[in-house]
């Protein structure tokens, strides 16, 4: 098979019959595709997702009947802040070096392309169906959130302690990356949250709100323990659950915010938004327990459950911060309105039974 000519960035009306054949020689498939039906899915703002079912032209040899591309979002303030945090060219990278080593399960990426100076970027990955999107409003059963804490620790521990991550500077909340939110920027976006919502901001997120707002950079830079690859938006929304269908048990989506930092930034997030209330007052401690002895037995040695413990209710914080955070960032919806509400009513509930407000 001859080499593939270079495969220009293009967003999704502009995506041709040739265009994907090209993307499905350069990913081994040697194929020519005739037709496509495009369908936009998934429910990301920052970010629009569109499954691609194809029609081939002679022998299919095995190549996929359906692909999911990614694209900048069409909407002028959700893709602006793509833009501003750097998170095509996060995601696109880490397709490119890290999705290979990070252990955890991620989607089959067949091609992964980013301009840096315009951020225009494509992904094109396999199609999970029959797996089903997690619902952050829905919430995910206890069995559910073990799986989802299992892929945590094989991402967490991949690259345990490897601080050369921190000088990475495309990388989210790194050291070198210049994603670190100031702690002015916060306050307006926490100012502007409470205007636009007014009373349906109650007394208790308020207090919430306005102590960690106050004392955000330091809360960013209090951390001094072992790092770790993260996430950064782990939760229901970006995760793919098998069916009895069929599809992976879980696959983990949306890499936008890859960083280098404190595992519970992950697991804490997580478990404050996931789970119903009483399941995770239920459940809290065994699932700790659980991901724990994951790292464990993935080699991790320098993390006690003490230390995880106290560093779960300092990262309680997470979930708190990005839904008043994001709601001011992207294009307001009906459902995510609920959506960010939701979190940080969730996570106000985690963070009071953790007494985190005394940590800081």
């Amino acid at each position: 098979m001859s080499q593939s000519p270079a495969i220009p960035l293009v967003r999704p009306s502009a995506i041709t019959p040739d265009w994907l054949g090209a993307v499905l020689r350069k990913a081994g498939h040697d194929v020519r595709v005739a037709a496509f039906d495009a369908k936009r899915v998934g429910t990301g703002q920052v970010g629009e997702s569109v499954r691609f079912t194809l029609a081939y032209a002679g022998d299919a040899r095995g190549a996929p009947a359906t692909v999911v591309g990614k694209f900048p979002s069409s909407d002028d303030t959700s893709r602006a802040a793509g833009v501003l945090f750097g998170n095509y060219i996060r995601e696109v990278n880490f397709y490119n070096q890290l999705a290979a080593t990070a252990l955890i399960t991620t989607p089959r990426c067949l091609h992964a392309q980013v301009e840096t100076a315009t951020h225009e970027f494509v992904l094109i990955m396999e199609d999970l169906a029959p797996a089903k999107q997690g619902d952050q409003l829905r919430g995910v059963s206890v069995d559910q959130a073990a799986l989802a804490l299992s892929e945590a620790a094989k991402l967490h521990a991949s690259h345990w302690g490897e601080d050369r991550f921190d000088a990475a500077a495309w990388m989210y909340n790194v050291s070198a990356s210049p994603t670190l939110t100031p702690d002015d920027m916060m306050a307006t976006l926490w100012a502007g949250f409470c205007q636009r919502y007014g009373t349906r901001v109650n007394a208790q997120v308020r207090l919430i709100g306005e102590t960690i707002t106050g004392a955000h950079d330091r809360i960013q830079r209090a951390y001094d323990g072992p790092k770790c690859l993260i996430h950064n938006d782990f939760r229901p929304d970006n995760m793919m659950f098998g069916t009895a269908e069929g599809g992976h048990p879980l696959v983990v989506v949306d890499w936008q915010t890859v960083g280098y930092g404190c595992c519970m930034a992950d697991v804490s997030y997580f478990m404050g938004g996931a789970l119903g209330l009483n399941d995770r007052r239920a459940n809290e401690a065994a699932l700790l327990r659980g991901y724990h002895g994951a790292l464990i037995a993935l080699g991790v040695r320098d993390y006690s459950f003490e230390r995880l413990w106290r560093d779960y209710a300092r990262y309680s914080f997470a979930l708190f911060t990005m839904g008043f955070s994001a709601a001011m960032v992207v294009e307001r919806t009906p459902r995510g309105d609920d959506m960010f509400f939701a979190m940080i009513e969730t996570a106000t509930a985690h963070i009071m039974d953790h007494k985190a407000l005394d940590l800081l």
